[in-house]
């Protein structure tokens, strides 16, 4: 229906605008407490919207005043309740599920530890088997991983270092997009061959061969 789901850094919180640009907010904090700065979210099938909330919203960060959430989380969102499902990854960022909505990916935009996370996720949303599906740390190129998008055969196409890379499902790295500046995040559109790139100052497209995945919409 046109809606648009934004994540608020400043006012912490996630909203919902309307084509006629009315906000509602759908969650400002968990068990009381005010959220970090909600980055990045994606819907699954039946409706459970997953979010990612670190610190970057904060003026200090882990260290400011205002933070109240002594951790820096994953959240699923359902029928008006928040469950935290990771806490262990110190800046938890761009969130994307396999076509299948059986593997959950995360990136963590830290500089001391520079990776993917893959999640195994049951019916109810809790995760298992975290292991790290591709790590960055080493690489010569500054920038952190930040957003992704999972296509039609299940590629990951993640933000990281300079450059958008390509992943299969399996973790080998298939190429990488280098756009003029370093990117942010990516998403698909036009015929579902195109990739869109956000990067520092610009956006940029590139034709891909191989679709995008389909978006999921919500109930919300």
């Amino acid at each position: 229906n046109g809606d648009v789901l934004l994540c608020q850094h400043g006012n912490r919180r996630i909203v919902k605008v309307t084509d006629n640009l009315q906000v509602t907010p759908l969650i400002d904090n968990f068990e009381g407490k005010k959220l970090n700065a909600p980055n990045d979210l994606v819907f699954r099938s039946d409706g459970t919207l997953f979010f990612t909330d670190p610190p970057y919203g904060l003026p200090r960060q882990d260290d400011d005043p205002a933070k109240e959430i002594p951790f820096n989380g994953v959240f699923k969102l359902s029928n008006g309740k928040a469950e935290v499902i990771i806490k262990d990854l110190t800046r938890p960022n761009g969130i994307a599920f396999s076509p299948d909505e059986k593997t959950l990916y995360v990136s963590n935009s830290d500089d001391k530890r520079r990776i993917w996370m893959r999640y195994d996720i049951a019916a109810n949303g809790t995760v298992s088997n975290g292991r790290v599906f591709f790590d960055a740390t080493a690489h010569e190129d500054g920038g952190l991983p930040d957003g992704l998008k999972i296509d039609v055969r299940g590629n990951i196409w993640a933000t990281g270092p300079s450059a958008v890379f390509v992943f299969s499902p399996e973790g080998t790295h298939l190429g990488t997009i280098k756009p003029p500046e370093d990117p942010a995040n990516c998403g698909g559109g036009d015929d579902g061959k195109t990739l869109y790139i956000t990067a520092e100052t610009g956006l940029y497209r590139i034709k891909t061969s191989v679709m995008g995945q389909a978006p999921v919409y919500s109930r919300f």
